[in-house]
């Protein structure tokens, strides 16, 4: 991959759910199969050089750094949505004609060849972003990817928000994303927090690149089975054992 990459990585989340066990750590460092969840998140990105792969860090978030020293690394000192946690990693995006890669880092089951291949599609459509999504049986309580009449990428909708004809749609949003660092920048800064949470949504990015003409690609590569969060003890339970399976 000829052009430049970076990497965002999101992991400032306190993972309140799994801190019922009285274990006070970040949810990134709880560990699953004896290694914490964002080092498979980071082993699948090790095709990206560490200086190139930003960490985005907020509760106990020294703790973070101190586990992966040799990733650079952000505060996201207001916890204000996705949005809000690539605006701290903005700073370190300083070529408007390179690319950026944003996962999750509770996510530990997310292969290398999707990440490669969000990748490729995204260069080869020349997009301004695009999008990783997967196919579910049920779509659950994933935003739901609604497409035009043609196919391509009109918004996301919340599952709370969507009719029932859009709840019935099995594509689903992945959370991760390419975007060419330029298109990025410009509308992170017309994201606003006029939503239920009051925070600035990612989410919120490829909808505002669509409605103003620029180019959005999907990538549906991503099975069901990798694109599992940890939010809960239950969950990391179930990621452990897909991992001890590998």
């Amino acid at each position: 991959m000829a052009e430049k990459i970076q990497a965002v990585v999101l992991a400032a989340g306190k993972g309140t759910r799994l801190q019922t066990e009285g274990i006070d750590l970040p949810k990134v460092l709880r560990e699953a199969d004896g290694k914490p969840l964002l080092h498979y998140v980071l082993k699948s990105l090790d095709f990206l050089p560490k200086e190139d792969t930003i960490l985005v860090v907020g509760w106990m978030g020294d703790k973070v750094r101190a586990r992966f020293p040799d990733y650079p690394s952000v505060e996201q000192e207001v916890l204000n949505g996705t949005g809000g946690a690539v605006r701290y990693a903005a700073p370190l995006l300083t070529d408007p004609d390179s690319h950026v890669l944003i996962c999750c880092g509770d996510t530990p089951l997310m292969q290398k060849e999707t990440f490669q291949s969000l990748i490729r599609t995204h260069l080869d459509s020349g997009c301004a972003c695009t999008m990783l999504s997967a196919h579910l049986d049920e779509g659950g309580n994933y935003g739901r990817i609604i497409r035009d009449e043609d196919g391509n990428f009109a918004a996301i909708v919340e599952a709370k928000d969507c009719t029932p004809e859009q709840a019935a749609i099995t594509e689903v949003n992945v959370a991760t994303y390419v975007f060419r660092v330029g298109n990025l920048l410009a509308w992170l800064d017309k994201l606003t927090t006029d939503n239920a949470q009051g925070e600035y949504y990612l989410t919120d990015v490829p909808a505002l690149i669509a409605k103003a003409g620029g180019k959005v690609a999907l990538c549906d590569t991503c099975s069901p089975m990798e694109m599992l969060g940890v939010n809960t003890v239950e969950q990391l339970q179930q990621v452990e054992d897909v991992l001890r399976q590998r």
